[in-house]
């Protein structure tokens, strides 16, 4: 047993542990605590094997009667691919819990707090902004059915994201790399556009410490946003492990769609007005597929026509401290843009993070995320 003076900051920190292996589930971390000792401690699993509650329950075996339970969010009280965990709570004794989110699913929102208090358990809500964090995509999927979309670039001082003859390696160092990898693992999956998959050929993997890809569980979906199904079969994210969905519009010819099945792609249709890919209804589509977040990495094309849409829900921009100059040195959004400065997406609740060398500004658009 070990002590803490702090267990809703550990109770996060062992539901980061689990982004990433529970979707379409929230990420969970419980901790039991009895006389200021740790009891029990876990976090969500893998859909259809344990809660965060149950795994802190069975750690603290008899010594969870009388204790607190601290979670960071409240626990259910619906069945579903597993029991309730209301239900186990009230019956290990538990006499208070505590956690900082409100399920955001509206058909059950309230319940598990009220099925406790009905069983006579001390219930109380301890705000956490970082607890906040951990559901906002989860918030957004189980409401509105859609991913939710983090737009990602690195880019340099004044705006570049590589020199005008197209050399972009690297333009931040090794601990925003480490960074970058670190989303990728607890998103759902890697969205990039058709000219990065020609310009790059990259591998779009989560990989472990060593560089090593992480098993085919543990990777996120990539997505090639492709209208002409102009993606190599002997691309090399085809040679990785997970799955790969290229995302087209009409008339592609059959025998370019058979060729890129053969190489292993999952190739959906989704046709929009202007020849391109409807981009609102492969969201849509994804978040059928139980993906609760997506991290959309470039081109500009693709992050200006979600830019356009309004369809990104965060922006994490990765900044150097160097100039790269050069009229024709691209930046990292395109598309049509804003015509005048009214128009432009402003960000709220920004931040500034340092990492390395560089810096990660992340933020929120003002009435983006439709």
């Amino acid at each position: 047993m070990t002590t803490t003076d702090h267990p809703m900051h550990r109770a996060i920190e062992l539901a980061r542990w689990a982004l990433g292996s529970t979707s379409p589930n929230p990420a969970v971390g419980a901790v039991v605590v009895r006389d200021g000792a740790v009891v029990g401690e876990g976090y969500t699993l893998p859909p259809g094997q344990s809660h965060a509650e149950i795994g802190a329950l069975q750690q603290a075996g008899s010594s969870a009667a009388g204790a607190t339970l601290f979670c960071t969010l409240e626990p259910c009280c619906h069945h579903g691919r597993t029991p309730p965990c209301t239900d186990a709570i009230i019956a290990a004794g538990i006499s208070r819990v505590v956690y900082a989110v409100g399920d955001p699913n509206p058909r059950v929102s309230g319940g598990g707090v009220s099925a406790l208090r009905a069983a006579g358990i001390s219930v109380e809500s301890q705000h956490n902004p970082d607890a906040d964090e951990l559901y906002e995509a989860f918030a957004k999927h189980v409401t509105t059915g859609r991913p939710f979309v983090v737009a990602k670039f690195a880019m340099s001082l004044d705006g570049k994201i590589a020199t005008r003859t197209g050399s972009s390696q690297w333009i931040t160092g090794p601990d925003a790399r480490e960074r970058v990898q670190r989303m990728r693992k607890e998103l759902d999956g890697i969205m990039v556009g058709i000219g990065t998959a020609l310009a790059d050929d990259p591998q779009l993997t989560a990989r472990d410490a060593d560089g090593e890809p992480l098993p085919s569980d543990l990777q996120p979906v990539r997505v090639v946003v492709d209208s002409s199904g102009r993606t190599p079969p002997g691309a090399r994210m085809f040679r990785q492990p997970g799955r790969t969905i290229i995302a087209t519009s009409a008339g592609v010819p059959a025998d370019r769609i058979s060729a890129l099945e053969d190489a292993g792609a999952d190739v959906r249709e989704f046709p929009g007005s202007d020849g391109r890919v409807n981009l609102s209804a492969l969201l849509e589509y994804l978040g059928s597929e139980g993906m609760v977040s997506v991290l959309v990495e470039g081109g500009g094309q693709v992050l200006g026509a979600m830019l356009d849409a309004r369809l990104i829900d965060r922006v994490d921009a990765f900044v150097a401290p160097m100039l790269i100059g050069g009229a024709g040195a691209p930046s990292p959004i395109a598309g049509a843009g804003a015509t005048v400065i009214a128009d432009a997406l402003r960000l709220e609740r920004a931040r500034l993070e340092r990492i390395g060398p560089d810096w990660l500004i992340t933020g929120y658009p003002i009435n983006g995320g439709d």
